[in-house]
């Protein structure tokens, strides 16, 4: 390219970006930007309208640490300690690397369709429309294709998880049925039009989960070490490779972040902000796993819910309590992206009607509440998921497409993202990616889904499909009739 047009599209490329930043500083293009734009302070704005920097790193730390707070103990019985440990941090730390390219690409697009003044105004971009518009059709297919299949899982454990939860306070019913009423709990989700309206949500459910997580180290180091303990882990590749993929899940929560960030008036404050949501959550899964599984050791490899070896007590009939409130909230973030890509589908996305979109939501919830009964295998289904679709939503492509964008001397000339100064080279930026693509493809992908997938199947073979009540305990006969006395 001569240095004359090269210069000129430079040129461009920089006023495009200064117009971005312009507009980001007046609120974002998205549904609810007028909300940010608010100048007078109301309640409403306080509880519903969020797109600050807080609000982004809120969503996320709270999205991040759901349900699989509870099943870390069981991924540190298969795993053993140290192992429990350094996979926690290395996979903190790879998904905080991915969500930074994916908020790199979406800055990127976003940049680039300014540009064309093509505008946003009640629409939600999402990560698909990211990889169509940077990469091409078949890439939004990809995306589009794990994505949704990622999140549609997601929100069935959230279900699953419920009915596991609340067992444990009242056991009167069985699993299935609870499944049955939380799902139409979650169902009142389609009346939260998007992630703008999770400020108060995002706030509360950090802390439940918070009061969760120590709730769960406090009460294990109190119990103490259960009589004849054992932490024999690992002894087989099969349940140290499934607990692996637990913790690729754990931290493969980033399937929202272009929808996330999208709802903040200034997105591209959203680069560092997963890294330090995840720094926090490291405070909440590593005391309370190891403190788990030190009092439990073994006994965990058959009880994957935490909260089923504890004694009952009123500190954990409350974290039972919170733990379903914040599976609730969780089930919003899943499904929100569903709802938009169904809105967009049957074309009622553009509507300002909260009921009309409410109600064209409904269909989606449908499949979701039907898997989990099917598959109501609490712990072993999170790993299935990290295996075959997180590895792929939230690691692999995201990597790949970030290599690909920023092929051409071009386009990394005319980023609107440079490099970060902590990696300044681009070379090293696809050395990173390189190897996260190859780690994850075989690792988490190809033996994690051996492992996670073997472990599964034989949990239909166990329980079966439709299990009415998975790891309940077997309900004790009545004891025999005493001998009558002859005299």
């Amino acid at each position: 390219m001569p240095p004359q047009t090269q210069a000129e599209e430079a040129a461009i490329v920089a006023s495009g970006i200064a117009a971005f930043n312009s507009e980001m500083e007046q609120g974002s293009g998205g549904k609810e930007a007028d909300g940010g734009r608010d100048s007078a302070f109301t309640m409403k704005s306080l509880l519903w309208h969020g797109g600050s920097a807080w609000d982004a790193w809120f969503s996320c730390a709270s999205n991040q640490v759901a349900q699989v707070l509870l099943t870390l103990p069981y991924s540190f019985s298969q795993l053993g300690m140290l192992s429990g440990v350094i996979l926690q941090l290395f996979y903190g730390i790879m998904g905080s690397w991915t969500a930074y390219l994916i908020s790199v690409l979406y800055v990127e697009y976003r940049t680039r369709k300014e540009m064309e003044n093509v505008s946003f105004s009640n629409h939600v971009i999402q990560w698909y429309e990211v990889l169509d518009g940077l990469l091409g059709r078949y890439w939004k297919a990809a995306g589009l294709a794990f994505n949704c299949t990622f999140l549609l899982f997601g929100s069935v454990i959230q279900l699953i998880a419920c009915a596991s939860n609340i067992y444990y306070i009242n056991d009167r019913l069985d699993k299935r049925t609870w499944t049955y009423i939380f799902g139409a709990c979650c169902a009142t989700t389609v009346f939260i039009p998007s992630f703008h309206n999770y400020r108060l949500w995002s706030f509360l459910g950090l802390g439940m989960t918070t009061y969760t997580a120590w709730y769960l180290t406090i009460a294990a180091v109190v119990h103490g070490q259960a009589e004849g303990v054992a932490h024999s882990g690992p002894t087989k590749l099969v349940l140290y490779f499934t607990g692996a993929t637990n913790i690729l899940y754990t931290f493969g929560g980033h399937a929202v972040t272009v929808e996330i960030m999208h709802a903040m008036w200034r997105p591209q404050k959203f680069k560092y902000i997963y890294l330090l949501a995840t720094l926090y959550v490291f405070t909440l899964t590593l005391p309370s796993a190891a403190a788990v599984y030190w009092a439990f050791g073994d006994q965990l490899l058959t009880h994957s819910n935490a909260f089923s070896l504890l004694p009952r007590s009123g500190w954990r009939d409350a974290a039972v309590i919170l733990m379903l409130i914040h599976q609730f909230i969780t089930f919003g973030f899943a499904c929100t992206p569903l709802y938009f890509v169904w809105e967009k589908v049957i074309g009622v996305h553009d509507t300002r009607s909260i009921c009309l979109r409410a109600l064209a939501r409904l269909p989606v919830v449908i499949p979701i509440w039907f898997l989990a009964i099917i598959f109501p295998f609490f712990g072993p289904i999170n790993s299935a998921v990290g295996a075959l679709l997180v590895s792929f939503t939230v690691y692999i492509i995201p990597a790949l497409a970030h290599m690909l964008t920023y092929r051409t001397p071009s386009a990394r000339q005319n980023a609107a993202e440079k490099p970060p100064f902590f990696l300044p080279s681009w070379a090293a930026m696809y050395a990173v990616n390189a190897f996260v693509v190859g780690w994850v493809l075989v690792v988490g992908f190809g033996i994690g889904g051996w492992a996670s997938m073997t472990n599964f199947i034989k949990q239909v073979d166990t329980f079966g499909l439709f299990a009415k009540c998975y790891q309940c305990p077997k309900p004790q006969p009545p004891p025999a009739p005493a001998p009558q006395q002859h005299h």
